[in-house]
C-alpha cells in the first residue's frame, strides 16, 4: 500500500519538537496583550487582489511564489503569503475604533525552493497597529519584537533600521535610482538588468553580490528624505535607544514589499549565516488602507518567522532542542478498573501534569513508563490500596528517590501537589 508524506516544502512539528513552539506563542502572546494587542483571527484564503494590490503586483512573491487558485464558484483566491494585508483588508471590512492593535498566529504559503528555515508552509507571528501615524508606535511595535526575542533566550540579534519616506520624497529618489541603475545596468545581476526601470527598489532588495556593489555606491534613500520624514525617522531611533535597543541603519533596507512607507526594520541573528539571518522585521504602511478599499489610515507592524526563530535559538545554544516536556505525576494502577481515570482527572483539574499507562500493563512496565515520563512522583493504585481506599505515593526524583508514603485518597492532590513543589 502506498504510503504518504508531508509534501515538498512543508513539514511536521511533532512531541516533544512542538513543546518550543508551545513556549514560544505562549511568550508572544503575553507580550503582546500587555502592550494592548488583541488577537486577530482571519481566512487563509483572501481574493487575490488583497495581496496584488497590498505587497504589489509586480514583487516577486505576487509574480512567483503566491499560491493562486479558482474555487468552484470561479472566485479567484490565493493562499495568505504574509499577514500584514488580510489584517488591513479585515481592518477596512469592519471599521473598528482606532489605534486598533491586533496581533496573530498563522501559517503563510509561498512557493520557493526549500531550505533551512524557509518552508513552502511556514509560520509566523506578529503585530499590526492601524490608526496613528505617532513615531512612539512605531518604536512600540519595534520594542516589542525585541523583547520577544530576549524572551526566547535569544542574545546574538542586530536591529536594522531605514526610513522609506512618503510617496512624494521616495518618489523624487526612486526616478534619482533609476537613472543610476540604468547607467549601470550591465553590471547588475542578470535578473535585474531586465527589471530595474519596472521598479528600481527591488534593485535594492537584491543580495547578489553585483546588485549590492552597484547599489552601495548608489544615492542612498536616507539622503533624500524631506524634513517631516527625517525627523520621524529621528525620532523612531531617539525612542528605541531610550529603551536600550541599539539600531545600525541600513540605507538598502527596503524590505520585499511596496506597501512600506517611511520606518523599516529588520532584526537578524548573527548565530545564523548572513544569507539567511533575518529572524523578523516590518514597518509603516501608511497608503495600505486606502489601496485596499478603505479610508486613509496609517499602520505600522512586524512578522516573525517561527521556523527562524528556531534555527537562531539552536544556533545560539539558547536551550536543549532535544529536551522532553516532563510530567509532574504518573498514575500507576494495576487494579484494572477506573481508579487510573479517576485520579488522573483530579490530578489535572488541579493543575498538573498528569501521564498514565494503558492496556493493563504489569506493574513492572509501567514503572519504566513512570521514570521515561520525566515525572517527580508516582501515584500507585494496587489491590491493597483499592481496598483502603488510599494510594502510595512514590518519589521518583531527587535526594529521597525511592521514598513513599501511603495517603487517604481523599487527600492525594495536596500530597502529590506539596512533592511536585518541592522538586
Amino acid at each position: 500500500m502506498e504510503t504518504f508524506r508531508a509534501p515538498i516544502g512543508t513539514h511536521d512539528v511533532p512531541p516533544p519538537a512542538s513543546a518550543w513552539w508551545e513556549d514560544a506563542l505562549g511568550r508572544f502572546a503575553g507580550l503582546a496583550r500587555r502592550s494592548g494587542f488583541g488577537l486577530l483571527i482571519s481566512p487563509l484564503f483572501e481574493d487575490v487582489a488583497v495581496f496584488d494590490r497590498g505587497i504589489g503586483a509586480t514583487s516577486d512573491v505576487a509574480t512567483k511564489e503566491m499560491y493562486v487558485f479558482t474555487d468552484r464558484g470561479g472566485r479567484q483566491l490565493a493562499l495568505r503569503p504574509e499577514g500584514t494585508a488580510s489584517v488591513v483588508r479585515a481592518f477596512v471590512q469592519h471599521r473598528p475604533p482606532t489605534p486598533w492593535k491586533v496581533w496573530y498566529a498563522t501559517p503563510a504559503f509561498r512557493y520557493e525552493r526549500p531550505q533551512a528555515g524557509r518552508y513552502r508552509q511556514h509560520h509566523q507571528v506578529g503585530v499590526e497597529a492601524l490608526g496613528s501615524a505617532d513615531p512612539a508606535l512605531d518604536v512600540e511595535v519595534i520594542a516589542l519584537a525585541a523583547r520577544f526575542y530576549e524572551a526566547l533566550g535569544l542574545r546574538q540579534v542586530r536591529l536594522l533600521v531605514n526610513s522609506m519616506g512618503h510617496p512624494e520624497c521616495r518618489g523624487a529618489y526612486v526616478a534619482l535610482l533609476a537613472q543610476y541603475l540604468g547607467a549601470h545596468a550591465t553590471e547588475l545581476c542578470e535578473e535585474h538588468r531586465e527589471r530595474a526601470q519596472e521598479n528600481p527598489l527591488r534593485v535594492l532588495d537584491c543580495k547578489r553580490p553585483a546588485c549590492v556593489a552597484v547599489t552601495e555606491r548608489g544615492p542612498q534613500l536616507p539622503d533624500h528624505l524631506c524634513e517631516e520624514c527625517r525627523d520621524h525617522f529621528a525620532t523612531v531611533r531617539e525612542g528605541l535607544a531610550s529603551l536600550g535597543l541599539d539600531t545600525t541603519l541600513a540605507p538598502r533596507l527596503v524590505r520585499g514589499f511596496d506597501y512600506y512607507t517611511r520606518t523599516t526594520f529588520e532584526f537578524v541573528s548573527d548565530a545564523l549565516a548572513s544569507a539567511q539571518n533575518a529572524i523578523g522585521g516590518g514597518g509603516r504602511y501608511d497608503g495600505l488602507a486606502e489601496q485596499l478599499g478603505g479610508p486613509p489610515t496609517p499602520g505600522v507592524g512586524f512578522g516573525s518567522g517561527l521556523e527562524r526563530l528556531r534555527l537562531a535559538w539552536e544556533a545560539e545554544g539558547a536551550g536543549d532542542p532535544a529536551a522532553d516536556p516532563r510530567a509532574d505525576v504518573f498514575v500507576v494502577d494495576t487494579t484494572g478498573g477506573q481508579r487510573a481515570t479517576t485520579l488522573a482527572d483530579a490530578l489535572r483539574r488541579a493543575g498538573l501534569v498528569v501521564e498514565r499507562a494503558y492496556d493493563q500493563r504489569s506493574m513492572k512496565a509501567q514503572m519504566r513508563l513512570a521514570d521515561r515520563s520525566g515525572a517527580a512522583v508516582a501515584v500507585l493504585v494496587g489491590p491493597q490500596e483499592l481496598a483502603a481506599d488510599s494510594v502510595t505515593i512514590r518519589d521518583l526524583r531527587g535526594a529521597v528517590e525511592g521514598a513513599q508514603v501511603s495517603v487517604p485518597a481523599s487527600d492525594v492532590v495536596a500530597a502529590v501537589r506539596e512533592r511536585v513543589t518541592e522538586r
